[in-house]
């Protein structure tokens, strides 16, 4: 089952360089949230810091609690490795396994726990492909390398093999960013399918496409240049878009700054 995510008081640094501050949230259950803001506003920390990718970068540490439906995913003797597992990641360019067919690209995850026997695994690659709206695109080309597909279909490649694993949990850092109009709206549309079972959270600078698939929408934004990013408002998307709280934040989705 999808989970909920609540976060509190979480400040991230990379060393000494306070990069987000003092963001509190939640995230609900199989639903999409969308963060958006100018450019250096912490968004893609923030993101990284709910699968705890963000550790993973020299320097970057933590403050604050980010709980998956209770759990302290920060708590001691919480295993990352199983949090990545549990909160998936697509990333903003496609990044299939240059060497890997597109079936191993898919049973990558799946073989690393080894959960799977190899009978079993062709159905999960199958259902993977499928849920990734992917699968009567490369069902006769299973063993061809996975980076011959083209842009869309390897983002769409990257996201079957992110849902293979069964997250509960999906991210997504700008995941159109490289991809032409028709491979986005590919990508949106199986969004919209994907949070009939996952929790989604994107990062988007496109202001439009935030409208088009997200339930809520949080607006970041600086105080200042070098000052930390800051989590201005968050609320139901059509609210954002139409009725903001916050000035900035009407500001920002206007046009009149950012």
């Amino acid at each position: 089952m999808a989970k909920r995510i609540d976060v509190s008081g979480l400040t991230a640094y990379y060393s000494a360089h306070k990069a987000i501050e003092d963001i509190s949230m939640t995230v609900e259950p199989r639903s999409v949230t969308a963060f958006i803001g100018p450019s250096g506003c912490g968004k893609s920390t923030f993101l990284r810091t709910l699968n705890r990718m963000h550790e993973v970068t020299p320097g970057g540490r933590v403050e604050g609690k980010v709980l998956l439906d209770d759990e302290d995913l920060y708590a001691n003797g919480v295993d990352p490795v199983n949090v990545r597992r549990t909160i998936g990641m697509v990333f903003q360019r496609p990044n299939p396994f240059p060497t890997m067919s597109i079936f191993d690209n898919v049973a990558a995850g799946l073989k690393l726990n080894g959960q799977y026997k190899k009978s079993e695994l062709n159905n999960v690659v199958e259902k993977s492909l499928k849920g990734a709206n992917l699968w009567n695109e490369v069902k006769d080309r299973l063993n061809k390398p996975g980076s011959g597909l083209s842009g869309g279909q390897q983002q769409r490649l990257c996201i079957a093999r992110a849902i293979a694993v069964e997250p509960q949990v999906l991210l997504m850092d700008e995941p159109c960013s490289a991809l032409d109009p028709i491979s986005t709206l590919a990508i949106e549309d199986l969004i919209g399918e994907l949070k009939e079972r996952f929790t989604i959270v994107i990062v988007t600078h496109n202001m439009q496409q935030a409208a088009r698939v997200s339930d809520r929408t949080a607006f970041f934004n600086l105080s200042a240049v070098g000052q930390p990013g800051r989590l201005i408002e968050i609320d139901d998307t059509e609210r954002i878009f139409s009725n903001p709280s916050v000035q900035a934040t009407e500001d920002y989705i206007s046009g009149r700054f950012g």
